[in-house]
């Protein structure tokens, strides 16, 4: 007897910039997985169908929350590295997706419960990367650290001790790291760094923002 074999399909929804879909599908898929890309939020529960939905996009205001929080129990993963699970208070996965970051193999994470756990770390596998879970704080763990050091490197500009061009010379040739801190903060976004600086300041005051950091954002 020959019985047919139907192919199951997990299906996402991804709300996404170009940039952040690029570092996304970086390393391949694997799996059969149908992805449905949107460009706006509102365009989410028109696929309430959908087994995952994924805000790379997402923004901390109390409309926007409750828009995912209808897509409930659907595993929610959101874009948060500033805001925590704790300030959210919905039953989300939060990652670090900041431009730059999302294209690594190892993607840092925060979670609720070992079955949403278990779902995150099949979705990414798809995306051949692997999940990281850290403790929820603001930053998680490499924004953190990329941010401390794209501030000295604000501090140093501001004390006239050399120019962005060649303290972005100076850190990759004697750090090797790829990008110097202004490249980073270009990359990622200086309002972003900014965001979180000014957050992690309110528990320790030695990640206050440089003022020529401020000045900048505010051009």
């Amino acid at each position: 007897m020959h019985f047919l074999c139907k192919k199951i399909l997990m299906q996402w929804v991804i709300l996404t910039s170009e940039v952040l879909k690029e570092e996304l599908l970086n390393n391949g898929m694997t799996g059969a997985v149908e992805m449905i890309w949107i460009k706006k939020p509102e365009e989410f529960p028109k696929h309430k169908e959908a087994d995952v939905f994924i805000d790379l996009l997402f923004e901390f205001n109390e409309q926007r929350i409750d828009l995912l929080k209808s897509l409930s129990p659907k595993t929610i993963i959101v874009n948060s590295v500033v805001h925590t699970q704790k300030k959210i208070d919905a039953p989300f996965v939060r990652i670090n997706a900041w431009p730059g970051f999302l294209g690594r193999t190892v993607i840092e994470a925060s979670g609720l419960g070992t079955d949403f756990k278990i779902k995150t770390e099949k979705i990414f596998s798809f995306l051949n990367k692997r999940v990281e879970w850290i403790a929820d704080e603001p930053g998680f763990i490499t924004a953190r650290i990329v941010s401390m050091i794209i501030n000295e490197a604000y501090f140093a500009l501001g004390e006239k001790v050399s120019t962005k061009d060649e303290i972005d010379t100076a850190m990759k040739l004697g750090t090797n790291y790829p990008f110097g801190p202004f490249e980073w903060s270009r990359k990622i976004g200086l309002k972003n760094i900014s965001s979180l600086l000014n957050e992690l300041c309110k528990m320790n005051s030695r990640y206050q923002p440089a003022p020529v950091m401020e000045k900048e954002v505010m051009i």
